[in-house]
């Protein structure tokens, strides 16, 4: 048996393009099984094998009865447990734990007596209200984007709870962001940002509030940076961890009940203890900025966090991120609004970015013409040209600047929206007023730049969507 069929085996439960647990399971000819959905869309956009290249047509497609068997047996055995199970005896923990955050730990775990089960981890989890508010867990775990939770392991210590749940192959949103060169495209977040709106909706529908959104406690399960569509984030932690350094104690003793994620709470909530809906909004609104930042820590310039509380309470906000679109911030401090009434609630949130995911694909859209138009007017090539003095010398002067441009060049980086310049800059002064000029007037359109050594070019990344948009004018003319 070859390595790739063993791995197949070994995750039989699971599609290979959702990472999923299987709904509609069917057979490709490359002898690999898929959800339905997922598999027909990839050969109308690819035509080969996700998993061998090999040629795929829909119509070889044939349902799988055999997986779709396991699943409902899979199914069964977690209800006539009651989804409960005893370790070393329905499940194993292996090892130690690959995450332990003061009283959180996770482990990776596997099924003892079920069949090709999906990969699980062990989370383990200590507090006085763990055990109560683990059973919301179980009970809302079957929305797509809430962390799937199969059942409770028993007995436990006084005070804590184990859960079963799946496993996120990418980690957390928060890790993912750490990890990347840049802050995704934004049509790639505001896509993440509605998928958790919907498990917010969810939980609010359910009268279930969360208590701890922030970038951490949003696991990824698939993440192209390329495709919005091919992005999946689920929901994690129902506000069941509260002691940690984020943290902030709301009464004399300390307690683990009584304490608040002080960075990204709202203003009753630091006041007066009221956790709400509309106190999740404002935690949705600081986690959006946090994805905006690269994952950077809210008010990570203030060490205090009676600082934090005192600026919070007298209405003061986080600061825009570079990286924001001012469409998409607009949506961002309506969830930050001082008085709780004012906020939107997360239907309306989700409404808001719907609209926002339109405005934001037209504008890429426009930008792709634009692209195409540019290319005729100038006569240039996508990957490496020349360029003529109508582009580049207007970026020159434009800083205040004049310099002959002959010879200058510019390259797109193919799948990305950065777009490459190589410009003439004699001194460093003249770099320096370039900068500074389009650091003042458009924040975000350089993204980095670099000096040629003994040479008076320079290398300019910048931001192609913002490039473009600057340049309809002379594209135009």
């Amino acid at each position: 048996m070859t390595d790739c069929t063993e791995h197949q085996m070994a995750d039989s439960l699971v599609c290979p393009i959702t990472k999923e647990l299987f709904s509609v399971p069917v057979l490709a000819d490359d002898g690999y099984t898929y959800e339905e959905s997922a598999i027909i869309a990839w050969i109308q956009e690819n035509h080969t094998s996700p998993m061998t290249r090999q040629n795929l047509s829909v119509d070889s497609l044939r349902p799988n009865r055999i997986i779709k068997s396991l699943i409902e047996e899979f199914e069964n055995s977690l209800r006539s447990a009651d989804y409960r199970f005893k370790l070393d005896v329905d499940v194993r923990k292996e090892g130690r734990a690959i995450f332990q955050v003061n009283t959180k730990s996770i482990f990776r775990a596997h099924w003892i007596t079920r069949r090709n089960a999906p990969p699980t981890i062990l989370l383990k989890m200590n507090g006085v209200r763990a055990k109560r508010e683990a059973s919301f867990c179980v009970q809302l775990s079957r929305h797509p984007h809430i962390i799937r939770t199969y059942g409770m392991i028993e007995p436990t210590p006084q005070d804590s709870v184990m859960l079963l749940q799946e496993y996120a192959p990418e980690g957390s949103l928060h890790d993912l962001l750490d990890d990347q060169p840049r802050v995704p495209d934004e049509m790639i977040l505001i896509e993440m940002f509605s998928q958790i709106t919907d498990a917010m909706a969810y939980l609010a529908y359910n009268r279930v509030t969360h208590g701890d959104l922030a970038c951490r406690n949003i696991l990824v399960f698939r993440f192209n940076k390329y495709k919005p569509e091919d992005n999946l984030v689920k929901l994690t932690d129902f506000g069941l961890t509260r002691h940690s350094s984020i943290y902030l104690s709301v009464n004399n003793q300390s307690m683990v009940n009584d304490c608040i994620p002080i960075r990204y709470a709202s203003p009753e909530l630091i006041q007066h203890q009221e956790c709400s809906e509309k106190s999740d909004i404002y935690s949705m609104g600081v986690t959006m900025w946090e994805a905006f930042s690269k994952a950077n820590i809210p008010w990570s310039h203030i060490q205090m966090d009676q600082e934090i509380c005192q600026r919070v309470i007298t209405g003061e906000k986080l600061s825009k991120p570079i990286m924001c679109s001012d469409e998409t911030w607009s949506v961002i401090l309506t969830t930050m609004t001082f008085n709780a009434h004012e906020r939107p609630t997360f239907p309306q949130l989700r409404r808001s970015l719907t609209r926002l995911q339109y405005q934001v694909e037209n504008i890429t859209r426009s930008h792709n013409e634009l692209m195409d138009k540019f290319q005729r007017v100038l006569q240039v090539d996508m990957n490496e040209v020349v360029i003529g003095i109508a582009v580049e010398q207007t970026l020159i002067n434009l800083s205040g600047l004049n310099i002959d441009q002959t010879g200058a060049t510019f390259r797109r980086k193919l799948d990305t929206n950065v777009t490459v310049f190589r410009l003439k800059m004699p001194s460093d002064n003249d770099l320096n007023s370039f900068i500074r000029y389009y650091g003042e007037h458009f924040k975000s359109l350089i993204i980095q730049h670099e000096r040629e050594p003994t040479t008076e070019w320079v290398t300019i990344q910048m931001s192609t969507n913002i490039l473009y948009n600057h340049m309809v004018s002379i594209i135009c003319k």
